[in-house]
């Protein structure tokens, strides 16, 4: 990808995810682009932010803001995908979606090139084939740290079971979730009366697997999204996803329980072995345990292993505790989409 200067569109810019998107396109593959900052609503707009290290300010979408656009990126809410992607489309850019608003859209298709990679370069290719147009929506984080996990082990390893109780932080959901969690702690330790328009329950200081039933946050749909978007990646080959979602108190960073049942025996080397490479960092015994904390800013999931049991000489069930950055690894994995994209459609408009 780097033969040509692209021009990119960031699509809500000024969102958490917008932001981080920006940020890392200017470290990534694409960071000569002409990378252009849009906002759909008139309080972003004229805002002087930065696209990597160089500032910009963020435009109003207009008429003409798609032309000879090569990569749209919508990141800010999904009402503003609906509104615009068809135009963005039309004017002959790939289309990558953070918002899953083009979930049910028979031409869009949700991918991992990562996963795709762990599986073999062949499951990469049927991709492709089945690639009706240029849009589609990088698969939820949660799904690409199970998936890539799955994939990894599958391969040298194969797996009976996976079992996942997933902690999902506040700023999955953006700035509002992020201000009443915050909002609520303070209330809380002064005793006042807590707000809940974005969760319709107490999230400070407590752990959810529900929330309430005029909760803007739809904890239910986010974890119905996981499960099918595994089941999309897995393509068969991996085994079966049980999962909980539980809404945690914190701000920043996925962390996940993964209990794993394998068909052989193994040991946590043989199973840190096959699940060392790009993407996954493991961490072994005697360091520092992966957290959303010690995850922050990071560009790889953290890994650690231990077994159920105590016997060295190896055992079929172990326990992964998993960590990442979950705006970090949204913008890595959705450039990563981009570029498979341009290398599946090198050139031409799409019809």
């Amino acid at each position: 990808m780097t033969g040509k200067v692209y021009r990119i569109g960031v699509v809500g810019a000024s969102s958490l995810a917008g932001k981080e998107l920006s940020d890392e396109l200017g470290e990534s593959l694409l960071a000569a682009s002409n990378v252009v900052l849009l906002e759909d609503e008139e309080e972003s707009t004229g805002q002087l932010t930065s696209a990597g290290e160089e500032a910009a300010f963020i435009q109003k979408i207009d008429s003409g803001s798609f032309e000879h656009m090569d990569f749209v990126f919508f990141a800010g809410d999904g009402k503003g995908t609906l509104r615009h992607w068809q135009e963005a489309r039309k004017a002959g850019a790939s289309i990558i979606d953070l918002t899953y608003a083009l979930e049910g859209e028979s031409e869009v298709l949700v991918m991992s090139p990562w996963v795709s990679e762990a599986l073999g370069r062949q499951a990469a290719l049927e991709v492709g084939l089945h690639l009706g147009t240029q849009a589609v929506i990088p698969a939820h984080p949660v799904a690409v740290m199970l998936a890539l996990v799955a994939a990894r082990l599958q391969t040298r390893i194969p797996v009976k079971t996976l079992a996942a109780t997933v902690m999902e932080p506040a700023s999955e959901h953006g700035r509002a979730a992020m201000d009443e969690m915050h909002q609520q702690t303070v209330s809380l330790l002064s005793f006042q009366e807590l707000p809940k328009e974005q969760y319709d329950s107490q999230v400070s200081f407590n752990l959810l697997p529900s929330l309430g039933s005029a909760a803007k946050v739809e904890l239910g749909a986010t974890e119905w999204r996981i499960r099918a978007q595994y089941k999309a990646l897995a393509n068969k080959k991996l085994p079966p996803l049980n999962m909980q979602l539980v809404q945690a108190p914190v701000f920043h960073g996925y962390v996940a329980s993964v209990f794993v049942e394998t068909s052989d025996a193994a040991t946590v080397a043989e199973l840190e072995g096959a699940l060392a490479g790009e993407h996954l960092d493991i961490v072994t015994e005697g360091s520092e345990p992966p957290s959303n904390l010690t995850a922050a800013g990071q560009e790889e999931i953290m890994v650690r292993v231990v077994p159920d049991n105590d016997d060295e000489d190896g055992g079929t069930r172990f326990w992964l505790w998993l960590a990442a950055d979950n705006l970090k690894l949204t913008a890595l994995h959705a450039i990563a989409c981009a570029g498979e994209l341009r290398r599946l459609r090198p050139s031409g408009k799409v019809q």
